[in-house]
């Protein structure tokens, strides 16, 4: 068997999220309001609550009842203990994410909830094409340097192939301005969301390819007051505990009413 490929250098990952500081979590803070209100619209109350994120300092205290664990690649939850799971902003990172759904899936009691937040695929286009662009430009060829993050339907497909009833994927794209890519650059750092790929490059990115990058970010994605904006894909993902009184989708053909009789018109073959 051939063996699965390391995505994230774990260690770097931490030390990463080690030097994040309290104003790199206005992200995380617009994902963990938004979280809050899926939760008041339904009708249940969680009495076994757990929380999977890399930053417990901020994420504990959104839901103080919650067990609140490490995002490791082993989850620290106990089969069936839980009503609800909160998976958050961490499984942008992981290298076995449908592993993480799994885990976060087996640890549900029947029909207890799952919510997960994390960043998608187009989370930092802008400055993933500006780096490649003046990398390849400078150097002729180019590293990685922004995670490969899932595309919304993507993460829909591994709610479904990790045994999760209901299963919903939707997203809320947020677009921040900053002065340039150098402030754009530092709130990363702030956040814990710096380069921790297993195959970055291991020695400081060339000067005068990183001031190549900011003058096409600039140019290509500068605002009318001389800022730039960048943009950050929160996905969300929802999905319950398996359990006998959800609704199941009807067999094929089982339906009772025509649908062109129910939208009031008239039926018409496909061509062959």
């Amino acid at each position: 068997m051939t063996a699965q490929p390391i995505m994230t250098d774990l260690a770097k990952l931490a030390r990463n999220r080690a030097r994040a500081t309290s104003a790199g979590m206005f992200l995380h803070q617009s994902a963990a309001d938004e979280i809050q209100d899926r939760l008041e619209l339904i009708n249940k109350s969680f009495k076994a609550p757990a929380i999977v994120t890399g930053f417990p300092n901020f994420w504990a205290p959104q839901l103080p009842a919650a067990l609140a664990g490490p995002a490791d690649e082993v989850l620290t939850l106990d089969q069936g203990a839980h009503d609800l799971v909160v998976h958050a902003m961490a499984l942008h990172w992981s290298n076995d994410p449908v592993g993480q759904l799994i885990q976060c899936r087996r640890a549900l009691q029947a029909d207890g909830l799952f919510l997960s937040v994390c960043f998608g695929g187009q989370t930092l286009h802008e400055l993933r094409a500006c780096l490649g662009q003046a990398e390849a430009a400078i150097t002729g060829g180019m590293s990685p340097r922004v995670a490969p993050m899932a595309e919304l339907r993507d993460l829909g497909a591994l709610l479904q192939r990790a045994g999760f009833a209901l299963p919903v994927a939707d997203t809320m794209p947020l677009r921040v301005e900053y002065d340039d890519m150098w402030h754009l650059m530092r709130d990363l750092q702030s956040m814990g969301e710096t380069n921790a790929l297993h195959a970055r490059l291991r020695r400081p990115t060339a000067r005068t390819v990183l001031e190549h990058a900011a003058d096409l970010y600039h140019s290509h994605f500068g605002t009318g007051d001389g800022r730039i904006v960048a943009t950050f894909d929160l996905i969300f993902l929802t999905g319950w505990g398996p359990d006998d009184s959800q609704p199941k989708p009807l067999r094929p053909g089982s339906a009772k009413q025509r649908l062109a009789d129910a939208l009031h018109t008239d039926e018409t073959k496909l061509p062959n």
